[in-house]
């Protein structure tokens, strides 16, 4: 249900590479976006946005990825660490954290599962970049296959090991705004969020980053439980 969990100085834009091989200017290409990606969202306090969000899963015993569902919904993130994930299509649900303790609700279930944000369970590793966190010239080897369109493709492998094998960031290659993440795991299982209306700073309500479990619920605590 939750999405795979996503962040220098502006330089120049892309058009203006030097002139080199073409693979020093796509590596200067995939630098320079990342920089701006950086640039950006270290300067963000918060974003809201309409998300699609779908995966695609390894079938077992076999390579192949088969289609999996796509779900619809609108987030909020802000710093620190807070944010709002509201699905809803096909199905509504509910992730949202205070920046200290997650909840998963589903409605339909009447089930609620909380855990504290200490235990790992935000693996938006693609996500952390948009809430101000890391460096991602520090912590990716990062490339870019082409760099000659408005938008461009990074593809970001972790200079370190991770609960995940790769992501992908789509940004706009002069603003460096994202608008599409992609995080595959280990398994080579594939979830990729676009995000569509993106909006910057516009304060949102604290009280989005809270939940209170409405009467009847069931509450799971999943650290109590043994959850990593």
């Amino acid at each position: 249900m939750a999405p795979k969990t996503l962040t220098c100085a502006l330089l120049f834009l892309v058009a203006g590479v030097a002139p080199g091989t073409a693979d020093e200017a796509t590596t200067s290409c995939a630098e320079q976006v990342a920089a701006r990606i950086q640039s950006r969202y270290e300067s963000v306090r918060d974003i809201v946005a309409d998300f699609e969000q779908s995966t695609r899963s390894v079938t077992l015993g076999n390579s192949a990825l088969g289609s999996g569902e796509v779900t619809r919904g609108r987030v909020f993130l802000a710093k620190p660490g807070r944010m709002r994930w509201s699905y809803e299509e096909p199905q509504p649900s509910l992730v949202v954290t205070d920046g200290s303790t997650l909840w998963l609700y589903d409605p339909a279930d009447k089930v609620v599962q909380r855990l504290p944000v200490s235990a790992g369970y935000l693996s938006g590793a693609s996500l952390q970049f948009l809430l101000g966190e890391g460096v991602i010239l520090d912590e990716f080897d990062v490339s870019v296959d082409d760099c000659s369109g408005e938008s461009v493709r990074l593809d970001l492998v972790p200079r370190e090991d991770k609960s995940y094998e790769r992501i992908g960031l789509v940004a706009i290659a002069k603003t460096g705004e994202v608008v599409e993440t992609t995080i595959v795991d280990v398994l080579g299982n594939e979830t990729r969020v676009s995000f569509h209306n993106l909006r910057t700073n516009q304060d949102p309500d604290e009280a989005l980053f809270r939940f209170e479990p409405p009467e009847g619920v069931r509450v799971i605590d999943l650290e109590t439980q043994g959850t990593p």
